[in-house]
């Protein structure tokens, strides 16, 4: 009887032991924690980490870059660190997080916003930083995709006419906005027909597209696209359109990237003409390449350390409705290197989802 005791008392102590020492993970998450996006952003890392057996917890900046430099300190330097730290390259912060994290045991990995090409550099050979690679979406893509499938919906121009345009783009310290415009000016140079207007800043904000656009359809009447880096800059300025009177999917086209309920119910609706979706699933598939590294994978040998996935994608009507519904069940750990051949690669794609 005694011997039974000892053995299940050391088998709970080493079950125990396993969940005690689950990986941790920590996620800067930048936006507002009542944000749409980052929100589902969130919610679907977390979904990945319960699946994958990761301790994850995110905390939000509320679009403070000060408060994400403030947190990673506390996770970097205080007593309990993380194994890992998910952060994301918004106004540029990433080499200052690096630094802090110098000698601090802690493995990076960089999302949405990956480091750039000077930032890099400055940081020369990243000596005590154990930095194990960055996961982005291909958003210069996502810019291109949008402006193309309006065009499509729209139809040709008659000789000597053209089509004025209006973008709403992000802020201008985030890589994401800069690449995101630079696909809409890839999409221009192939359409000499249509005139770009002005591109504003609306900050990913509803209520200051909402504002610029109240003025920039009075300066530019002839509006027939309008082109926005997120959804609630789209939603503010189909609000300032109706309020002038005219019809947003009919009076002018409106695009938009993101998958919020009220954005895919106006890709439904029709007020919406072209919807870009699919970089909410980065900080999951983050998940992956992390449960793997601390598994032993090397996730390099599985298509590279700084990977840039295409997992933007255009929705339409049929899959607006799947993504109003509950979210798709993902099966994270099929998703695992772990096993495989050397020559798996990772299959992250929106299709997982819409399947």
């Amino acid at each position: 009887m005694l011997k039974v005791l000892i053995t299940c008392v050391c088998l709970l102590g080493s079950t125990y032991g396993v969940m005690a020492h689950a990986t941790s993970v920590v996620f800067l998450n930048p936006g507002l924690s009542n944000e749409t996006y980052w929100v589902s952003y969130s919610q679907f890392m977390q979904a990945a980490a319960k699946d994958l057996g990761l301790d994850l917890r995110v905390r939000y900046a509320e679009r403070d870059s000060h408060t994400t430099l403030v947190q990673a300190r506390e996770e970097l330097q205080g007593r309990e660190r993380p194994d890992y730290l998910v952060l994301v390259n918004e106004q540029y912060v990433a080499p200052q997080i690096l630094r802090i994290a110098q000698g601090s045991g802690v493995k990076l990995l960089v999302v949405n916003n990956a480091l750039t090409a000077d930032q890099m550099q400055l940081l020369g050979s990243r000596t005590g930083i154990d930095l194990i690679g960055s996961l982005v979406a291909d958003d210069e893509q996502a810019g291109y995709l949008m402006l193309k499938d309006m065009l499509r919906q729209h139809g040709r121009v008659a000789p000597g006419e053209s089509l004025d345009l209006l973008a709403f783009s992000g802020i201008k310290t985030t890589p994401v906005a800069l690449l995101r415009e630079q696909g809409m000016h890839r999409a221009l140079a192939e359409h000499p027909e249509v005139r770009l207007r002005q591109v504003v800043y609306g900050e990913w904000s509803r209520e200051r597209a909402f504002e610029q656009a109240t003025q920039l359809f009075k300066r530019y009447p002839q509006t027939a696209l309008v082109w926005s880096a997120n959804d609630q800059m789209a939603l503010g300025a189909m609000q300032a359109f109706q309020d002038s009177g005219r019809v947003p999917g009919k009076d002018a086209l409106f695009s938009a990237i993101n998958s919020s309920p009220e954005i895919l119910q106006a890709r439904l609706d029709g007020r919406l003409s072209s919807l870009v979706a699919g970089h909410f699933t980065v900080g999951g598939w983050a998940m992956v390449l992390i449960h793997d590294d601390a598994n032993g994978v090397d996730i390099g040998a599985h298509g590279g350390r700084d990977r840039q996935e295409a997992l933007f994608q255009l929705i339409d009507a049929a899959q607006a409705r799947r993504l109003l519904g509950p979210m798709p069940t993902v099966n994270f750990r099929a998703l695992s290197a772990l096993g495989k051949p050397e020559s798996y690669r990772y299959p992250f794609s929106m299709r997982l989802l819409l399947h």
